[in-house]
């Protein structure tokens, strides 16, 4: 799910055309299950938990998610009714109870401190920065004090060659949009939007570039 300030929607991958594509060439590029299980093992999520999967996609992280804790309720919202179309059936398939809803990551229908985790992968790199600010700003308003954020996304480039490949992302994506994260500006970003114990815990080496995964916490 990729969005803009002006609220002019992209569909990930750039083209809406290209959503069936989109499972193969994250799993072949990102290492996928490696980095999203290790996201789930920092959230560190138990039983009872309310847990929001910001800009969910097709539903892969969230389906290992309620895998990896099926005590936890786990909720998935992405403003692409294809893709969550998508997430549906593959959550179906994989026999878990999910629910999916529609919406915009910075305009969030849900009331304030309801999630006890909101987790998201491989989104912020579309947004503007003024969208970023607003979709950090509504992860922090649903979630309950001291709940937390997990964030997996692109980050600074660990090498030059890190950074090189990471061009290919930015004609894709966009320059501007994605300077943001390999300048590293994500920990100023939740720190902005008031979280605390803000931290990049660890970075993969990718295709594509460098993979980082923050953390932060709503004060209590």
């Amino acid at each position: 799910m990729r969005q803009s300030h002006d609220s002019k929607y992209v569909p990930a991958l750039g083209f809406h055309w290209l959503t069936p594509c989109y499972d193969a060439v994250v799993g072949a590029t990102t290492r996928e299950r490696r980095f999203k299980h290790a996201l789930i093992r920092q959230a560190k999520i138990e039983a009872g938990q309310q847990v929001l999967d910001l800009a969910c996609g097709t539903g892969t992280l969230a389906i290992w998610l309620k895998q990896a804790c099926p005590g936890a309720q786990v909720v998935g919202v992405d403003g692409d009714s294809a893709v969550l179309a998508r997430a549906g059936r593959k959550a179906q398939r994989a026999a878990v109870a999910l629910q999916f809803d529609e919406a915009m990551a910075y305009a969030l229908p849900y009331p304030p401190a309801c999630f006890d985790r909101v987790l998201s992968s491989l989104f912020f790199h579309h947004l503007s920065w003024a969208d970023k600010q607003r979709t950090a700003e509504e992860a922090f308003r649903v979630l309950r004090p001291g709940g937390q954020l997990h964030v997996a996304d692109w980050g600074k480039a660990g090498n030059g060659a890190m950074r090189g490949l990471f061009l290919a992302i930015q004609l894709l994506d966009g320059f501007g949009n994605t300077q943001d994260n390999v300048a590293g500006r994500l920990i100023e970003l939740f720190e902005n939007a008031g979280f605390v114990e803000v931290s990049q815990r660890q970075s993969f080496s990718t295709l594509f570039g460098t993979l980082a995964l923050y953390s932060a916490r709503k004060p209590d």
